[in-house]
């Protein structure tokens, strides 16, 4: 069979290209230059901005907490007889906007009112007229804060000054369902969120760009870590720097803008040091280990014995045309399990977490067993590293 012929003229058809051995040879070259080149590259460390790793002391949020009451609520406020402050609260406030039920407070029964402690956080630098969130939190035996809103409330500092006050449509995010015989609760309905529901009345005196001597406080207390975080400041900024203990570094400012220097500083990368942590949680049977975990050497043999029975009984037929009775006959089965087929394993010195967990999880061990490993690696004074357990 022949092949279809180009219907294009032979001047216009592509002309196939062989490499030439000269160039295809340096090509290989470098590209095998490039190779090499990345492989023995030493690989960047991780890095972190400082502004994730250190706060600026004294730029920091307050808290503020208010009492208050949610109304509107569909009867699953506070019972009014059993919760007193809640009867007391909606007698001084329907007494402030002119109604007078003090002499009659038996007769209050409604049941869309329940009183709640209202929280909130106030950040740094906030202004006046600001607004924040709050959180809403019942106080007494309401059952929903769903579909409530919060009548104004003050929100108080630790001075007892008035910061902010509070108003607004309550949010749960809740579903509960109920039913004749069962019901579903999806959530917490006893407290909700209001998204800018604060506005900041007061504002925390603060002035940063008047402070000539400002200080760095890590978030993970570590020398390695401050020092680096004081060389690397120097190194852009100028020698104004200096590590005094492990959680705080000291920033000189004579003569400089602070906002100018702080905003050079925040940016600046390195690399954070951490202490070889070994943290257990017995109660989840959760473990982490640090990246710095070393192990000298030790040898490691773990089992557990099991034993297991089996009751299979079995039912015994009398034959045909005979007086016997059928019976039950009992058959017992036990396994003893010692694993004894687990043999001792040798975790070689100095190795990495890596090491650590690829030699564990070749013996088989759970997080269960790998909890009391570690626990008796330790007292064995072989694990190097800090065990915290909780």
């Amino acid at each position: 069979m022949q092949r279809p012929r180009s219907l294009l003229p032979r001047s216009l058809l592509p002309r196939p290209t062989l490499p030439r051995p000269a160039l295809r040879g340096a090509a290989l070259a470098a590209a095998l230059a490039a190779a090499l080149a990345f492989l023995s590259a030493p690989r960047a460390a991780a890095q972190v901005r400082i502004k994730d790793i250190a706060d600026v002391e004294g730029v920091r949020d307050n808290q503020l907490v208010g009492y208050g009451l949610v109304v509107g609520l569909n009867n699953t406020g506070d019972k009014l007889n059993d919760s007193v402050f809640t009867r007391e609260s909606l007698v001084a406030m329907l007494e402030r906007l002119g109604v007078n039920t003090r002499d009659q407070q038996a007769l209050l029964a409604t049941k869309n009112v329940a009183a709640v402690m209202v929280t909130a956080n106030l950040p740094a630098f906030a202004r006046t007229g600001n607004r924040i969130d709050v959180a809403v939190s019942s106080l007494g035996d309401a059952t929903n804060l769903t579909g409530g809103t919060l009548l104004v409330t003050p929100l108080l500092g630790a001075d007892g000054q008035v910061y902010g006050v509070a108003q607004g449509a309550v949010a749960t995010g809740a579903i509960v369902a109920k039913g004749s015989a069962s019901s579903v609760t999806r959530g917490v309905p006893t407290s909700g969120s209001i998204s800018n529901g604060a506005t900041v009345e007061r504002e925390v005196p603060f002035h940063l760009e008047l402070d000539k001597g400002l200080r760095l406080g890590l978030r993970n207390p570590d020398l390695t870590t401050a020092r680096r975080i004081a060389a690397a400041v120097n190194a852009a900024v100028g020698p104004i720097a200096r590590a005094t203990d492990p959680r705080t570094v000291v920033l000189d400012l004579s003569g400089r803008d602070p906002i100018d220097v702080l905003a050079r500083v925040e940016d600046l990368r390195v690399e954070p040091d951490s202490p070889a942590v070994v943290v257990i949680d017995e109660a989840s049977g959760t473990i982490v280990m640090g990246a710095n975990v070393r192990v000298s050497t030790v040898a490691i043999a773990q089992g557990n014995l099991t034993v297991r029975v089996t009751e299979t009984p079995e039912v015994s037929q009398p034959g045909p045309l005979s007086n016997g009775r059928t019976a039950v006959v009992p058959r017992t089965n036990i396994q003893i399990d010692d694993q004894h087929d687990r043999k001792l394993g040798i975790v070689q010195g100095s190795v990495t977490l890596r090491d650590l967990v690829a030699s564990l999880n070749a013996l088989g061990v759970g997080p269960r067993d790998l909890i009391t490993i570690l626990q008796a690696i330790k007292a064995a004074g072989a694990l190097q590293a800090d065990l915290q357990v909780r």
